[in-house]
């Protein structure tokens, strides 16, 4: 279907936001349920998604449906006026898929088999559980197309399944070969002439199983590629089957939060709707960054529409080492701010928390407590607030960010191999930090692949791209010759698409563009060393750079071996940062660098802790602290969550949100 008459999430919201969760009626007697569609509407839930797990029940056994109990509860939520986010049961097969057809389950990369009594058991590659899994959407969808409670599609449920078996043995060799045509192209990219890898037949190269050392690093590379587009052909197999047979109805899957095993701009292109799971630790002090930076991803991904919080915790989660609670009003204040940065859905996993099972210590939006719970209460809230939000929220855009920070999977797969310089140097934790010093700052941030088009924004930040093709490196440099600012940090643009290290340690292009003459050498840092710089400290990484004699401004190191040499160099429009800054450092870098770009913060003058984003022409103001604070908002405003008018300056309590209408 052409992009412009594909289904979007305003085809399920339906100018509301939507709000709900994962609903498992299965684990209940029927008679729960009444009770479920009375608390769900005491709480303002308007969607339910259904049928997530559910498979063993809807099969029980091979080509035997029993349809009979979704009917009633595809009737009841109607009848409720709940709409239903359905999913198809692909995520964990029944017990007698694995047992009559063991080459349904995935082996890791010893050769073990991964047996049922989890979930996410399934080899991506094998033929009959596609053809089961495609059977049992197929008859979802003649069933429910039409059912008028039905308002999305749901694909499966978190794709994250690695397979070392036969079948998928086979299959990537068949998409090494629609890769590289040759053997010798593969060994070429491979670099097989090392340690004697050479192939000299297709059967030969098999996926990167348990090596006696190191594994070949583009090899695993390409494992990696291989494994989300295996994963890309489940999911578009099920979704061409629900779309035939509903094409108005949106399409979904949901990512899980800044995971490697998908590229997300690949698979994001493939969806109606994007939509995440999200889970800040709410003991961590940086949770209400790490849940921005996740909304700041997700939106970016749905090309800066709206998108669908699919899962978030009511409460504790039940993986961490110690699952800690939601302090009271955290759990209102990350669902608002889900809102602020682009979210027209805010839904949890679960419903009602199991008694049950893995999970029975995960967090539902009805606790163990029940429906006198805190827990409830609060969800009564926030189910209140988003219907008021409603009418203007719903189907709008957050405010265009003029700042673009870049991310890439293949980068980051590549800077995950065995021999790499430093294991402290981890990509996800060198993004959070600078994605952090621009969320301190309130300047709003869109993630874009680095082969994006760039020029809508002002400043491009680049915080680690260890593998860059040519034509992103093409990207950046025509970026600043045509006026933009681009700021990198270390290790990026080292080695190319096959994880081959650029003469130079850097590409050319990159030195000449950054003022590097050379770059002799890479200088990891241990846990906890820091490099001395003029003026701050660096930490994780430095490096040895001599500059070029055309380089504007220098930020030497003090001390050690480096000493003198540059840390921070600059030409024109594009700064080179050989190392990590400690976190205040990096911010007034990085604002100096953006107020010299032309780009401003959504509101100045913020105490710390304070989150300012603008949607729809609203102001959201977020307190992330656990003390109240004064906010100067000038001019006069309404807030839209208790009706007060606003004049210059308003009080924000703990964990405090407002929603801000500029007054007539």
């Amino acid at each position: 279907m052409p992009e412009s008459q594909r289904p979007t999430l305003a085809d399920a919201t339906r100018g509301r936001l939507l709000f709900g969760g994962d609903y498992n009626p299965e684990q209940w007697p029927e008679e729960t349920w009444h009770e479920d569609v009375r608390l769900m509407k005491e709480a303002g839930i308007n969607s339910v998604t259904l049928g997530v797990f559910s498979w063993a029940k809807l099969e029980p056994r091979p080509g035997e449906r029993n349809f009979g109990w979704l009917d009633r509860l595809m009737d009841l939520m109607h009848a409720g006026g709940i709409g239903v986010v359905l999913a198809t049961p692909t995520s964990s097969p029944p017990p007698w898929m694995g047992r009559l057809h063991p080459e349904t389950l995935p082996r890791d990369e010893d050769g073990r088999t991964e047996w049922w009594g989890s979930r996410q058991h399934f080899s991506h590659s094998s033929a009959t559980y596609r053809r089961y899994a495609a059977a049992i959407t197929e008859d979802l969808a003649a069933r429910y197309g039409s059912h008028p409670a039905l308002r999305m599609w749901h694909i499966n449920n978190e794709y994250c399944t690695y397979d070392w078996g036969d079948e998928a043995e086979a299959a990537f060799r068949r998409w090494l070969q629609n890769r590289y045509g040759t053997l010798d192209a593969l060994n070429e990219a491979w670099g097989t002439a090392f340690w004697s890898q050479g192939y000299g037949d297709w059967y030969e190269v098999l996926p990167p199983r348990r090596a006696h050392y190191m594994k070949n690093p583009t090899q695993v590379l390409d494992f990696k590629r291989f494994t989300s587009d295996a994963l890309l052909e489940c999911y578009l197999a099920e979704r061409d089957i629900v779309a035939r047979h509903t094409p108005h109805i949106p399409v979904t899957t949901n990512f899980m939060a800044v995971w490697q095993g998908l590229d997300a701009w690949t698979w994001a292109e493939q969806e109606d709707v994007v939509s995440i799971d999200v889970y800040p630790d709410p003991r961590d002090p940086f949770g209400g960054q790490s849940g921005a930076l996740v909304h700041d991803m997700t939106r970016s991904q749905a090309r800066g529409g709206p998108w669908m919080v699919m899962e978030q915790a009511a409460g504790p989660v039940n993986w961490r080492g110690v699952n800690h609670p939601k302090p009271a009003g955290l759990n209102r204040l990350w669902s608002l701010q889900a809102v602020a940065r682009g979210a027209d859905a805010v839904c949890y996993f679960q419903w009602r928390q199991s008694r049950q099972g893995s999970e029975k210590f995960h967090s539902g939006m009805v606790s163990h407590a029940g429906e006198h719970g805190r827990t409830f209460q609060e969800v009564k809230r926030i189910g209140g607030e988003l219907a008021q939000l409603s009418e203007k929220v719903a189907d709008s855009r957050v405010e265009a960010a003029e700042v673009a920070l870049l991310l890439d999977w293949n980068a980051w797969w590549a800077s995950q191999q065995d021999g790499r310089l430093s294991s402290e140097a981890d990509h996800p934790q060198v993004v959070r930090a600078w994605h952090r010093a621009l969320w301190e700052a309130n300047t709003t941030v869109d993630f874009a692949h680095p082969e994006h088009d760039l020029s809508a924004y002002k400043l491009v930040v680049v915080p680690q791209l260890y593998l860059m093709t040519d034509a992103a490196i093409g990207n950046l440099v025509a970026y600043v010759n045509a006026g933009g600012t681009l700021v990198a940090g270390f290790q990026t643009g080292i080695a190319d698409e096959d994880d081959r290290v650029r003469p130079g340690g850097m590409d050319v292009r990159l030195r000449e563009l950054f003022g590097i003459r050379v770059l002799h050498e890479w200088w990891p840092l241990d846990a906890g060393e820091k490099a001395d710089v003029e003026g701050f400290h660096g930490t994780l990484w430095s490096e040895e750079i001599e500059a070029a004699d055309d380089v504007e401004a220098v930020i030497p190191y003090k001390g050690g071996e480096l000493d003198g040499l540059p840390a921070v160099l600059r030409k024109g429009r594009a700064w080179y940062v050989s190392t990590l800054p400690e976190p205040h450092v990096l911010r007034t870098l990085l604002v100096d660098i953006a107020a010299e770009a032309g780009v401003r913060p959504t509101l100045a003058g913020l105490p710390a802790g304070v989150e300012a984003v603008r949607r729809g022409g609203l102001l959201f103001l977020l307190n992330h602290g656990r003390d109240g604070v004064t906010v100067p908002v000038p001019g006069r405003h309404r807030d839209l969550l208790t009706g007060a008018d606003v004049t210059d300056t308003m009080e924000l309590g703990r964990y405090g949100v407002a929603v801000l209408e500029l007054a007539p």
